[in-house]
């Protein structure tokens, strides 16, 4: 194909459009499609009523050459499904190509089924513009030969080797005149009137073994330069009105050397800021690095602490101690920042044990910072066959909780189960039993009624305060079973549950 395809990129549901953000992925492809002289519609399924009819109603109203769709795991892939297959039937002959985190973690699965024709794997971009060269009739050399592409040979999945991450440049930067109305992205969040998103480095030079992060990006790190950020931030706050910023970086302390012309960047622009860090980061901050931290004005960070076991820590290739999670908890505290730290309970080795063990962490974590944010999150390694030989473990089988090796699902179909979308979304196991489920969402409940997040904007001062009375005596003696009064009273307050919510 000619320079000069058109592509409708399409974001399926995945939230509300209260909670819709800016969909960077589908913003940075189609900044990457008009570099190479190429040019992209957007849809984006969180601000749409029917996603499905917008669609349709773009490919009447013009020629396309491909639909490229971002699938994240959980509940995107249900609407991703939806959407492709009423496109399979409108247009049939149209390359409808996967890309995000869904197709990268489980080709084989999202490859089976006659929804998709294509997956462009890890960054999506560059395995997309070298397959519309390919197109409309792309050979089996061509195909081979793409970096990231997978697909079907008759019946059999092709994975192409993964490509070598590279860093976006995008010099005309984002095009987000390509969104219906950027402003309405911008939200109210306990930092700001009107909060952006924005992602400025990718990849992370970590290699936990849990993580989609690191199986995609397997050890890279892409730092932008200090020009870079601030022109695209001061774009977001002085053309688009942006007075707060979340990043979503995959991991935005890096190493202290490079990381310093981008703290004098956010200093400069004095914007509230979020972002995710590491404990062992932050700790070995200079005071110096520290002082930039304040002066920009970063809010809070969210901290993988993960577990309180060290031995569980190596074994996952965290990089971490729990020490430090101690550690970091109180140098924020000091340095005015909110360390929001999440936790992963109930692992498949003593998950009753190592989830009662964790409680008793936080609680020595509140103590330490009683303002630290807690995220509990369940365990949910990913399947062996996702996992680079670099990452990967060799461990013993994953059992569900009558003892039978855990089948993962083989097709996008069966991932819409919804014990499968739980998975996905850290929230369920096929090894917990009903006991231990239960246990910890009574945990979860008094910890958040004792704590409510300074992330809720929407519930009362006076509803905050009540809950917090409900919840300190269960919270002081331990009796987290069955807390239905404090069930009730955050429903009718309509608590944010910040695992759920973005900010």
């Amino acid at each position: 194909m000619s320079v000069g395809a058109r592509v409708l990129l399409v974001n399926p549901r995945i939230t509300s459009r209260a909670r819709a953000r800016f969909p960077l992925s589908m913003l940075n492809v189609a900044a990457a499609l008009q570099e190479h002289g190429h040019d992209a519609d957007i849809v984006d399924g969180n601000v749409e009523q029917d996603t499905v009819a917008t669609t349709l109603r773009h490919l009447r109203a013009g020629r396309f050459d491909a639909l490229g769709v971002t699938v994240m795991g959980g509940p995107q892939v249900e609407t991703a499904l939806e959407l492709s297959r009423a496109v399979r039937v409108h247009a049939p002959r149209l390359p409808i190509v996967w890309g995000g985190y869904f197709p990268s973690l489980y080709p084989e699965a999202a490859l089976a089924g006659d929804h998709v024709d294509y997956l462009a794997r890890d960054q999506g971009e560059a395995p997309l513009i070298e397959l519309l060269g390919a197109l409309p009739e792309p050979s089996e050399s061509a195909l081979a030969g793409i970096a990231g592409l997978s697909y079907r040979r008759g019946e059999m999945a092709v994975n192409n080797p993964s490509m070598k991450p590279v860093a976006p440049i995008h010099a005309a930067g984002l095009p987000y005149g390509k969104l219906a109305d950027p402003r309405a992205y911008l939200v109210k969040t306990f930092m700001g009137q009107r909060t952006a998103v924005h992602q400025a480095s990718l990849g992370c030079r970590f290699r936990c073994t849990f993580c989609g992060v690191a199986a995609m990006f397997r050890g890279a790190t892409l730092l932008p330069d200090a020009a870079r950020l601030e022109r695209e931030l001061s774009w977001l706050r002085d053309g688009l009105g942006a007075d707060s910023l979340q990043f979503y970086d995959h991991n935005f302390f890096d190493r202290e050397a490079d990381m310093v012309p981008l703290l004098e960047v956010l200093a400069r622009l004095q914007m509230p800021w979020w972002c995710y860090a590491r404990a062992d980061a932050l700790v070995n901050l200079s005071a110096e690095s520290w002082a930039l931290v304040r002066r920009s004005r970063l809010r809070m960070a969210y901290i993988g602490a993960e577990t309180p076991n060290d031995r569980l820590l190596r074994s996952i290739r965290k990089g971490t101690r729990s020490d430090q999670t101690l550690e970091v908890a109180e140098v924020c505290r000091r340095n005015g920042v909110i360390p929001e730290l999440s936790f992963m309970v109930a692992p498949p080795e003593d998950p009753e044990g190592e989830t009662e063990r964790t409680f008793d962490f936080i609680r020595r974590v509140k103590r330490v910072n009683p303002d630290a944010e807690i995220i509990v999150y369940v365990y949910t390694p990913l399947p062996a066959g996702s996992v680079p030989d670099s990452q990967r473990l060799h461990l013993a089988p994953l059992r569900d909780v009558h003892g039978d090796p855990v089948r993962f699902p083989s097709s996008a179909q069966e991932w819409t189960r919804p014990e499968w979308v739980d998975y996905a979304c850290h929230a369920d196991a096929p090894w917990i039993s009903e006991r231990l489920r239960r246990r910890i969402q009574d945990f979860v409940t008094v910890l958040r009624c004792r704590f409510p997040t300074v992330q809720d904007t929407r519930a009362p001062r006076w509803a905050r305060v009540a809950l917090r009375g409900l919840a300190s005596w269960r919270y002081a003696l331990r009796r987290y079973d069955r807390p239905w009064e404090l069930d009730v009273s955050q429903r009718a307050i309509g608590l944010l549950d910040p695992r759920s919510s973005s900010i």
